[in-house]
């Protein structure tokens, strides 16, 4: 029998969950309400840990979805540098899924019927599909990642809310065009230039971004992009050590620390272009004068990358 898991609940907890905006996506507020409540719910209470590393917590948790695999990236929440990544296969998870959903509708319609007993026996129906799936997530992850009973309860949740709107793009098997951009940090510039091209051509790209170096995700982003619709509060820096496409049709490079990484790693890249981009975090004063600094960097990159991007998607991907 093993021994009960000891887990130290100042440094051995997720503070913060971001979803990677390439493979879990969807318009629909309502949806994405769904993911923030069940991140909310799972940061405010967990006791987790990756297990066989040299590292103390607390941590930041990135997810992704590839193929059929849900992608844990374990990091540090202050520089976001990596600790351990782990990939789940979603096949052992398919059925208990599918009751979440079919317990969640027939909680909902409890509800509205009013009854009690029906409330009461649903709800204990869901507690007892809850407790299968994490001890199913707690032993998948054995030996990998360590948590709490109520921890994987809640990570469950989040899974579920995640997995049915997520768009399974396998950049290395994808035949659409792709474009990278890179700065010196992954912090402002390239991912703002990614989320625009995915904002402006949904479904007909894929971009990524990265860095020169690893930086931290900067909150002006999240003020400067949200009028348009665009949440960048999901965004981890990486850096292009963790790229897992090996060609794209376009690099772009803005800044001229990354203009030079970009060179030193002779990526696989059928284009690659420099475009002089001002950093908005150079700018002093106000938040106000501030974010108007993003804001125009916000503009001035969507014209571009509107009047570049069009061509290369008339052209399709190089390797078609």
């Amino acid at each position: 029998m093993n021994a009960p898991l000891k887990l130290d609940a100042a440094t051995d907890k997720i503070v913060s969950v971001t979803l990677d905006p390439n493979t879990i996506t969807s318009s629909n507020p309502d949806e994405v309400h769904e993911w923030r409540n069940a991140i909310y719910d799972l940061v405010e209470e967990n006791r987790f840990r990756p297990a066989r590393v040299d590292a103390t917590g607390p941590f930041a948790l990135h997810i992704s979805i590839i193929g059929n695999y849900i992608v844990f990236d374990v990091r540090n929440p202050e520089n976001f540098e990596p600790i351990a990544a782990h990939y789940l296969s979603l096949t052992p998870f398919r059925g208990l899924i599918r009751d979440y959903f079919r317990v969640r509708e027939s909680y909902y319609d409890a509800i509205k019927s009013g009854s009690t007993y029906q409330i009461e026996a649903v709800d204990m129906g869901r507690r007892g599909l809850h407790n299968d799936a994490a001890d199913l997530l707690r032993s998948r992850l054995d030996n990998k990642l360590e948590m709490d009973a109520n921890t994987a309860r809640r990570l469950f949740t989040l899974l579920c809310a995640i997995q049915p709107y997520a768009t399974r793009i396998d950049e290395r098997d994808s035949g659409l065009p792709t474009v990278l951009f890179v700065c010196s940090m992954n912090s402002v510039r390239s991912p703002m230039a990614a989320a625009l091209a995915r904002h402006l051509f949904p479904g007909k790209l894929i971009a990524r971004s990265a860095g020169a170096r690893s930086g931290v995700a900067d909150g002006l982003v999240q003020a400067a992009m949200s009028p348009l619709g665009i949440d960048m509060s999901v965004h981890t820096p990486h850096t292009m050590d963790e790229l897992v496409a090996t060609h794209f049709d376009l690099v772009v490079t803005l800044s001229q620390e990354a203009r030079e990484a970009v060179a030193e790693r002779h990526l696989d890249a059928a284009e690659i272009e420099h475009w002089e981009t001002e950093d908005p975090t150079v700018i002093e004063g106000n938040r106000d004068n501030r974010l108007a600094a993003y804001t125009q960097l916000r503009d001035g990159l969507m014209r571009r990358i509107g009047d570049r991007l069009e061509p290369l998607l008339l052209k399709g991907s190089h390797r078609n």
